[in-house]
């Protein structure tokens, strides 16, 4: 190790600047363990922060986060009637874009009776919801402050609460309104939309013979609200599971489904790809980091064949010389590491999504860097094994 210390130094300029190289590299592949990490705990959030036992969607459907799904508003009163069941509480979903002063905000939309299931747990500002019309809350990473006055659509919101650590599967910040609102955003249609399914319809029966029908009568056809993409279920602590998805699937037109069902479907269908993406990128700067390890620790073997010659003329071993060259390429792995490290740990906090650093990822990637610095050192050790003492010592290699 003394001998290693000694070259590092005399070395040092050059060893420090690999290393910072080596550490930038090494802190992107920690950012995007973290962006995956984080975009995991994201597109979780929603489901574990509403504690749900069940969601009831559409039947052949994964629910609201896969695909679209439709069910009655009143299928909570019936679910609420089953014994077992503590809550039900239907819930409307929709990525909207709402205008804030002078800016437009891409934000999930989640739409609940003021204090049942689908309402956060915890406002950290301000209070919740309490009116069934016209109030919204706010993840804090939204931006917006309390009793701002935001717009969507042609509807008018007052901000009176900050909820934190709702944001959707796509990484955008949640708002909370009440579900008479979300289904007034998602499900009502406007005036000329209206026309056209009248009139639609109107064709429709005509081609069949059936005559015309009136306005009144085409209306509940054209626009219906009372609708949600899922039933939330709260279940007795005392209830089974198994035995009240079953009793609601007899129904035929639904699905139930656990929180943790729910979330594989959620994992599977939005966080898979980007987890492979990121994977393929992390594995790309982990070879360039072992390229760079290998040719830096290769040139400072070439540039000290005469002193590897000399070790050898006093009588160093293979091992010790070997030893040299891996001492050397572990304190590069090391001092990259450490730098990255730094980096990330002063940085992630600034990044636009959730960085996720855990204690457990950092160590398997040291592991990762320990093992890519031991493979860096063969050329090099290759290469130092190789030095003929006579011809070095004489100016030939």
């Amino acid at each position: 190790m003394n001998l290693a210390s000694r070259d590092i130094r005399y070395h040092l300029g050059r060893f420090v600047l690999t290393g910072l190289g080596v550490g930038l590299l090494l802190a992107t592949v920690m950012a995007m363990g973290g962006i995956y990490r984080g975009m995991v705990e994201d597109a979780l959030s929603i489901i574990r922060g509403f504690g749900a036992d069940l969601w009831v969607v559409q039947k052949d459907t994964n629910g609201p986060f896969a695909e679209v799904s439709r069910v009655p508003e009143d299928l909570s009163r019936a679910i609420r009637s089953m014994a077992g069941v503590r809550e039900a509480s239907p819930v409307a979903f929709q990525s909207v874009q709402l205008r804030e002063g002078g800016r437009a905000l891409r934000v999930q939309l989640i739409g609940a009776r003021p204090g049942a299931l689908g309402t956060p747990r915890a406002v950290v500002d301000g209070r919740p919801l309490a009116s069934a019309r016209y109030e919204m809350v706010v993840d804090r990473r939204a931006g917006i402050a309390p009793g701002s006055r935001v717009a969507i659509g042609r509807l008018r919101f007052s901000v009176v609460g900050l909820s934190d650590g709702m944001v959707g599967s796509g990484g955008d910040p949640v708002v909370f309104v009440s579900l008479q609102d979300a289904q007034e955003i998602q499900f009502l249609k406007g005036s000329e939309a209206i026309r056209n399914d009248r009139a639609r319809i109107e064709a429709d029966l005509s081609v069949r013979g059936t005559g015309g029908i009136d306005a009144a009568s085409v209306a509940p056809l054209v626009q219906n609200t009372h609708l949600a993409n899922a039933v939330l279920v709260g279940l007795e602590p005392w209830a089974d599971p198994g035995d009240v998805t079953a009793r609601i699937e007899r129904w035929n037109h639904y699905r139930a489904m656990t929180a943790s069902e729910q979330e594989d479907v959620l994992a599977r269908s939005v966080i898979e790809r980007a987890r492979q993406q990121i994977l393929l990128f992390r594995i790309t700067l982990l070879a360039v980091s072992t390229v760079i390890i290998a040719l830096i620790i290769y040139t400072m073997t070439m540039e000290k064949t005469r002193d590897i010659a000399t070790l050898k003329v006093i009588g160093a071993s293979d091992r010790t010389i070997a030893a040299l060259i891996l001492q050397e390429s572990l304190g590069l792995g090391l001092l990259g590491f450490v730098l990255g490290w730094g980096l990330i740990s002063g940085s992630y906090e600034y990044f636009p999504r959730r960085v996720a650093i855990l204690p457990l990822d950092q160590y398997v990637l040291l592991g990762i860097v320990l093992v890519i610095c031991v493979l860096a050192s063969l050329l090099g050790i290759r290469r130092a094994l190789s030095v003929d003492p006579t011809t070095a010592l004489a100016g030939g290699a």
